[in-house]
């Protein structure tokens, strides 16, 4: 699936619920499914920066993909990590750094964030970028 694809699923999904109270229970969700980072990758290398609470981000590249793992140790933002995780885990580094981050608006979720969390989920978004241009800069 494309990025763009991905991200319309989120859209899809989070268009089913009536308010933010059901919204968040579905992002706690998706944050106890997220794919837990190895505790080696738990180091302050892979903490994001600007965070309120702690995130973990690890990018690997597979098959010309990269492929990222996460864990935070707040339940609202792996939920938010977990989300991210889905739509640029197993993409190209090209895809990544192309891709489009609207559809974090059309669900609502930045002006249903606290001001730290809304920074922290900028500064997620950046590290994501910022692991796929290294691993684009590798391949050329």
């Amino acid at each position: 699936m494309t990025i763009k694809d991905i991200q319309n699923d989120i859209i899809e999904e989070f268009s089913m619920f009536d308010d933010w109270m059901q919204r968040y229970e579905y992002m706690i969700e998706l944050g106890k499914s997220l794919p837990l980072i190895d505790d080696q990758y738990k180091t302050d290398e892979n903490i994001i920066k600007g965070c309120q609470s702690k995130v973990w981000v690890h990018a690997e590249m597979k098959d010309d993909k990269v492929v990222f793992t996460a864990d935070s140790d707040a339940i609202i933002t792996k939920g938010i990590i977990a989300i991210l995780i889905r739509v640029f885990s197993n993409q190209t580094p090209k895809a990544i750094i192309e891709a489009d981050t609207g559809f974090i608006d059309d669900i609502g979720l930045k002006e249903h964030l606290s001001p730290t969390r809304a920074n922290g989920l900028v500064s997620m978004i950046k590290q994501i970028k910022m692991y796929a241009i290294a691993y684009q800069t590798q391949l050329n």
